[in-house]
């Protein structure tokens, strides 16, 4: 991932208060900006206007940034076409998770596959052998199709001789209701439990013990500072907490900050590019990106902390957070990249007791 250096915070954000107050062109910007980072200050230019109302100005810092876009990160060119298909309006088009089919789709693209069986094996690999059934918890559990695969690994692998429980919170009422179905049909003589809610409000209720949590694509929900309130009430009931993240810096920055804006360019562009690479009808894609991906898209850029609904952190960040919650209790027991490249990278951590 590339970041601004503090100078070019202070640069992109002076420019950007005065292209939003000056009838000012894409070009005169084009010496004055790293040439690597040309597009995406054109992007973060462009989703200030957008938010401000000048739609007209709006698509012509986007149309400035696809020109100069490289393969396999088409940021400018992927909002424009949002924008073009919501009457130039940069709102949320739907409620994330409402409808569980974009994200089910997005979960299914190869590169999301590879990284979660990537996943699978890391979490195997670092995880003790039980002599006896376990009671384990998904955190926001999405449809419970990870859930499945990752139980069935264990199992046949016979890192763990069973199951006595599992427990699955989500705060999407269509996801619990799929995710409890399929895992018990999966598992059809374990006690399932499933709890609708938010990760920062189930924890309230807990009141047993179980040997292992993990949290797929789902604890970035909160900021870093409910994340620490959540992590250490949980921490008394677990032995074990399994996290795959994204890699990104949409926690900590604040709304207009240019440093977001890269971020999220970098991320959900690339994320994008692998939706708009599966083959699947087109009706299926555009779902997936405008329900799913654009909507988280539109409230990291302009909602506030506290507000939006996502705040993916650095993998760095990620560590410094379970080592101030977790404590010595907890070490560290795998560190591994399921996915990386340029621009985006999809991580497992283990941290376990004792």
């Amino acid at each position: 991932m590339l970041f601004l250096s503090d100078l070019e915070k202070n640069l992109w954000k002076n420019y950007g208060q005065n292209i939003l107050t000056n009838d000012e062109f894409p070009d005169k910007y084009r010496t004055k900006i790293r040439s690597s980072l040309l597009s995406a200050f054109y992007y973060y230019i462009g989703t200030l206007l957008a938010k401000s109302g000048q739609y007209d100005r709006t698509s012509e810092w986007l149309h400035a940034g696809t020109l100069c876009e490289e393969a396999g990160l088409y940021s400018s060119t992927y909002l424009l076409g949002f924008l073009k298909r919501h009457n130039g309006m940069m709102i949320k088009p739907a409620v994330a998770f409402e409808d569980p089919r974009p994200f089910i789709h997005f979960s299914t693209v190869p590169i999301m596959e590879q990284a979660r069986t990537h996943l699978i094996r890391f979490f195997a690999d670092s995880l003790p052998e039980y002599d006896k059934p376990i009671r384990f918890m998904d955190i926001g559990c999405g449809d419970g199709a990870l859930t499945v695969r990752f139980l069935e690994h264990l199992v046949n692998s016979k890192k763990i001789p069973g199951l006595s429980e599992i427990l699955l919170i989500d705060s999407s009422p269509a996801m619990i209701s799929i995710a409890e179905e399929k895992v018990s049909k999966a598992f059809p003589d374990v006690l399932i439990k499933a709890d609708h809610a938010k990760i920062q409000n189930f924890s309230i209720s807990l009141h047993q013990h179980y040997d292992i949590a993990m949290s797929s694509l789902a604890y970035h929900h909160m900021p870093v500072e409910d994340k620490q309130v959540h992590l250490s009430k949980l921490k008394p009931w677990i032995d074990h907490f399994l996290l795959f993240e994204m890699d990104a810096n949409n926690d900590t920055p604040d709304m207009n900050s240019p440093e977001l804006a890269l971020s999220v360019y970098q991320s959900y562009g690339r994320i994008m590019d692998f939706v708009f690479s599966y083959d699947a009808p087109v009706e299926v894609v555009i779902n997936c990106i405008d329900s799913f991906l654009m909507t988280e898209l539109v409230s990291l850029m302009s909602e506030p902390r506290g507000v939006r609904t996502d705040y993916h952190m650095l993998r760095s960040q990620w560590h410094d957070l379970f080592k101030k919650s977790l404590g010595s209790e907890f070490t560290l027991r795998s560190d591994c990249t399921c996915y990386a490249d340029e621009y985006l990278g999809l991580f497992t951590l283990h941290y376990g007791r004792g």
